[in-house]
């Protein structure tokens, strides 16, 4: 089942991540009260609504305790991002993650309860999109428009055993490149050597193959 988000403020931020989440398959709700930003991204997102996003009721009417995320993408108005994130968390939103525009800002968001505070000018926003999407993966850098480079943890049934066993380029097409066990990064690990429980993987593989790895259908 694709993830689903609702994404609140569609400035060049918003917007970005939204059309973001839907390329990797996610369900995306894009809420704005400009009529012509809305219009920007209806083709592009599965639904656009032309709302205030400090609605309650529009927020309780997109179910946001069913959604696997709220993200607050507006930071210019201090009252607006701080009723949104607050009525996010409020109704129950799993995960929410707010746009700040300065640090005093993004300590009252933290206290009102995001989950994540974000700088998107000291962060970009496709990438971050990666991150949200794909949240098993504790990093994700981009090589290339289809392919990327991540860092994720062993799967359970992936504890004991070794990449002869796995054989994980054939079976999953990906590349296991790098090992992190604790402080300790291995570039270059033996195909008989067995994975630990608590070991971060680096892999290399196309983006679509590495959603499908991080949701768990492997």
């Amino acid at each position: 089942m694709a993830k689903q988000f609702a994404v609140l403020g569609l400035g060049s931020f918003g917007i970005s991540l939204a059309t973001t989440l839907e390329e990797l398959g996610c369900e995306v709700i894009a809420v704005d009260p400009s009529e012509e930003r809305i219009q920007q991204v209806a083709d592009d997102v599965s639904y656009a609504v032309c709302a205030s996003i400090e609605d309650r009721e529009l927020l309780v009417m997109l179910g946001t305790r069913n959604l696997d995320g709220v993200i607050v993408a507006v930071s210019d108005n201090l009252e607006v991002s701080i009723l949104a994130t607050l009525m996010a968390k409020e109704l129950g939103a799993p995960f929410v993650m707010a746009k700040a525009k300065s640090d005093v800002h993004a300590n009252i968001l933290k206290k009102l309860g995001a989950d994540s505070v974000v700088f998107p000018e000291r962060q970009m926003g496709s990438r971050l999109a990666k991150t949200i999407a794909t949240r098993n993966f504790a990093d994700w850098i981009e090589l290339s428009p289809d392919y990327s480079m991540v860092e994720a943890p062993v799967p359970d049934d992936w504890v004991g055993k070794n990449l002869m066993e796995l054989d994980a380029r054939k079976r999953h097409g990906i590349n296991v490149v790098g090992v992190i066990r604790g402080q300790d990064v291995k570039v270059n690990i033996l195909p008989e050597e067995a994975f630990e429980a608590g070991d971060l993987m680096i892999l290399i593989g196309e983006n679509s193959v590495l959603n499908r790895f991080s949701n768990g259908n492997k």
